[in-house]
């Protein structure tokens, strides 16, 4: 079996979710299972050689996870299976991309999801599909069983054995070993902004505001552009003793350390000095932790964050915030992304971060210029000269550009599952418009042929 995912070309990071679901495969089934990571730019041909010689007489039985909209892979896909190959959609959204967008059957133009891609999906936790693969000969005859999704969460055991070392890429006609300089590990599923449903108004795009109340009113869990919230919610946190396997079991670099992991937990410095001191307990040596987090909850743990740095300063670790959600600096597009902060929250992060560099040099590390890639979305719907100028301003005023903000924005990006889907649906409905569907987003900068941006 092969798990093919979405990968950034030249690059070395681990992939977690398709190589968990290759490890559980291959730790409970009789199946010898891969990850084939393809950038965008491959050849289809040299591809399609690679997994005959790989497969040989056998049906080809081939998953596709980190798909991330790409078309090219939809369409790998469909050719795949028609011929012959059994296609399986995982990971985030499978469920929702396989049947395609709410409300498809009534308006031709929504995306129409991917049944003719795949022969079936798989939604949720990956030892789902165990028995199903736990019988070889009747999955050569199979065709097309649909959607698998059941109520079955996750399960810790199953999620602590991770190999990284069956990761490959497409050289020349083969299929040969990429290897991981940076990997991920699982400590909390999901994101407890997820955890709660609010009801909030998001504005019209300004392309179509004809007054400044205009908006759409929406029930929500977590941030409006999330198709994350609408997938997991938040399951909430896996024990010490799970994250304490899953880092032992890491790769070794060059230096005998355990090489560089980002820890998923969005919330993750309540919980650092007991990791950092767990770690040391059990002898485990490590060169570097990288965190994804909120500015308002960093900031509310700044005391626990620098005795975990103490901690990390004494065990010669680098802590690198990778990347902070900041997405705007202007109060009225935060409240749209539904962010739950403010811009003086975001600035009050920046501040602690410039701080901790003070104060701990060679062990916390934050910046564009030490790895890493804050968010910041722009363009959005709701630009206007008065956004553009806070926005201006802000980043001018406390040097921004020096460090913080990414070498490029990234424009705002819909999947058709997300609460800003529903909001994007409700303006067709309100205006009797049609914005163009990209894959398995909406592309809310044009209406028909026409650019509303």
């Amino acid at each position: 079996m092969i798990i093919v995912a979405g990968y950034m070309e030249g690059e070395s990071y681990g992939l977690l979710g398709p190589q968990l679901a290759a490890s559980i495969i291959e730790e409970n089934t009789l199946y010898e299972c891969i990850v084939v990571a393809l950038p965008r730019e491959f050849d289809r041909s040299l591809l399609k050689k690679a997994l005959q010689d790989y497969f040989g007489n056998r049906r080809p039985v081939i998953g596709f996870s980190y798909l991330a909209g790409r078309t090219d892979l939809f369409s790998l896909a469909r050719e795949l299976k028609e011929e012959d190959s059994f296609t399986i959609l995982a990971g985030p959204q499978a469920d929702v991309d396989f049947l395609g967008e709410k409300g498809r059957e009534d308006h031709p133009h929504y995306f129409q999801g991917l049944p003719d891609c795949f022969s079936m999906a798989v939604h949720g936790p990956a030892e789902q599909i165990l028995s199903l693969l736990s019988r070889p000969a009747d999955l050569q005859t199979v065709s097309n069983p649909g959607l698998l999704k059941t109520s079955s969460t996750w399960k810790e055991e199953y999620l602590t054995k991770i190999r990284w070392d069956h990761l490959y890429g497409l050289s020349n006609g083969t299929l040969d070993p990429l290897s991981v300089t940076t990997a991920q590990v699982l400590q909390q599923i999901g994101c407890p902004h997820a955890a709660r449903t609010r009801t909030i108004g998001i504005d019209y795009p300004v392309a179509l505001r004809k007054s400044e109340k205009d908006n759409v009113s929406l029930s929500l869990k977590g941030c409006s552009f999330c198709d994350v919230a609408i997938d997991k919610g938040f399951h909430g946190a896996l024990s010490l003793d799970a994250v304490l396997e899953q880092i032992h079991r890491l790769p070794d670099g060059a230096d005998g350390r355990k090489i560089p992991f980002e820890l998923i937990n969005e919330n993750a410095i309540p919980g650092l000095p007991a990791l950092l001191a767990g770690v040391f307990a059990k002898g485990i040596r490590i060169s570097q932790i990288n965190l994804t987090l909120r500015a308002d909850w960093f900031l509310l743990a700044a005391t626990v964050l620098r005795e975990a740095l103490a901690l990390a300063r004494d065990m010669n670790v680098r802590v690198l915030l990778g990347s902070m959600g900041f997405e705007s600096f202007d109060d009225r597009i935060l409240s749209n992304l539904h962010k739950g902060l403010d811009v003086e929250t975001n600035l009050q992060a920046v501040k602690l971060m410039r701080d901790l560099k003070a104060d701990f040099p060679g062990h916390w590390a934050y910046a564009r210029q030490e790895g890493a890639v804050h968010g910041f979305i722009h363009p959005t719907p709701w630009d206007t000269p008065e956004t553009e100028s806070n926005n201006a301003q802000t980043i001018a005023l406390y040097g921004l550009l020096n460090d913080i903000l990414p070498e490029r924005s990234v424009p705002l990006i819909i999947h058709h599952a997300s609460a800003l889907g529903d909001w994007a649906r409700e303006i067709e409905k309100r205006e009797k418009i049609r914005f163009k569907r990209e894959g398995s987003t909406i592309g809310w900068w044009q209406v028909g042929n026409r650019l509303i941006i």
